[in-house]
């Protein structure tokens, strides 16, 4: 039995990997910033605690007695969020050299950290046919504003750390990973997310048409939680200490994912498009030859399978709101 700490537990992603390290019989502590009733999942099997990772000795508190570090913390969302708030996107740095430094003192053997697709050359991602990003793509450095050089940056930092201290660290660069348990509004939600809302919405309350930010013809590859977790666990678990792409290569324009969400939907929308709103590079898609080269590892979900399960769990939320806001007051 491994003792893991499982940063950003609270969140998307993570808490779906402490969900499945806990089904391997792994001794898991979790920790986020959020109060444990905004978490997304909570497993009382694991034990959770509440910090701001940004703070030093809290990082210390966070990995003191465990072996392993999955760091996933960071503050982030979709375009919308990361487009308006690049200061605190960087600010997310202190997390992981904080936890880096706290992982070198208290003898953790193992170190993941969560980079993104945003770390590549926004100059290699203006063509909607993106042949895909290779992870040498990373350099010449021209990241996302803010928070692409955040994860850039923290990436070398897991380097360094690993060449002068001997701290084995692992590198995944995540491709917009979708399914339930996820944001779905509010501001931080991404695509795939955004568009079941509000196709959902518009069938609740029978409005015709929907909103898509850009023209809809910039593409992304959307890779599913399941194969994103399966994926994070083999490159944590690798001899592979460069950072690996983690993400589908199944390419599909903003205007087709509407498609797939109408169609699991039963309805058609009229799709008014917002140019000024934030669209993020015009093609982004994932080349996937290092980790099938070196982990065998590939996506397994089919993007319409992933969207009609992602579909299904927010369209129950939003019926759960609907359901409670036409409760009478008692």
């Amino acid at each position: 039995m491994k003792r893991i700490v499982v940063t950003g537990a609270g969140g998307f992603i993570a808490g779906h990997l402490v969900k499945e390290l806990i089904r391997t019989g792994q001794k898991v502590r979790a920790v986020d910033i959020k109060p444990l009733n905004e978490w997304y999942q909570i497993f009382p099997e694991a034990d959770n605690l509440v910090l701001d990772l940004r703070l030093r000795e809290n990082c210390y508190q966070a990995v003191n007695g465990f072996n392993e570090v999955f760091n996933l913390a960071a503050d982030m969302g979709g375009m919308g969020f990361i487009e308006n708030n690049k200061a605190a996107c960087m600010i997310s740095v202190l997390i992981n050299t904080h936890l880096l430094i706290a992982a070198r003192d208290c003898g953790i053997e193992r170190f993941f950290f969560s980079s993104s697709a945003c770390v590549y050359n926004a100059e290699k991602q203006n063509d909607p046919n993106n042949p895909g990003l290779k992870e040498s793509d990373a350099y010449p450095a021209l990241p996302e504003d803010g928070y692409g050089w955040e994860k850039l940056f923290s990436e070398r930092m897991c380097r360094h750390f690993s060449e002068d201290f001997g701290l084995i660290t692992r590198v995944a660069r995540y491709h917009n990973v979708y399914g339930p348990y996820g944001t779905y509004d509010g501001g931080r939600e991404k695509a795939p997310a955004a568009i079941c809302r509000k196709v959902i919405e518009a069938g609740i309350t029978g409005q015709k048409h929907i909103e898509i930010w850009g023209d809809g013809y910039q593409t992304r590859s959307f890779t599913y939680i399941d194969d994103c977790i399966k994926g994070s666990i083999d490159i944590m678990y690798s001899d592979i200490e460069e950072p690996l792409n983690l993400g589908s290569s199944e390419m599909i324009s903003i205007n087709e994912l509407v498609d797939i969400v109408e169609n699991i939907a039963g309805y058609k929308l009229v799709r008014k498009y917002d140019l000024t709103a934030p669209k993020g590079v015009r093609g982004r898609n994932s080349d996937n030859t290092l980790i099938k080269k070196y982990l065998g590892w590939e996506p397994s979900m089919p993007l319409r399978n992933g969207m009609k399960k992602t579909y299904d769990w927010i369209k129950e939320q939003i019926q759960k709101e609907d359901k409670n806001k036409s409760k009478p007051f008692q």
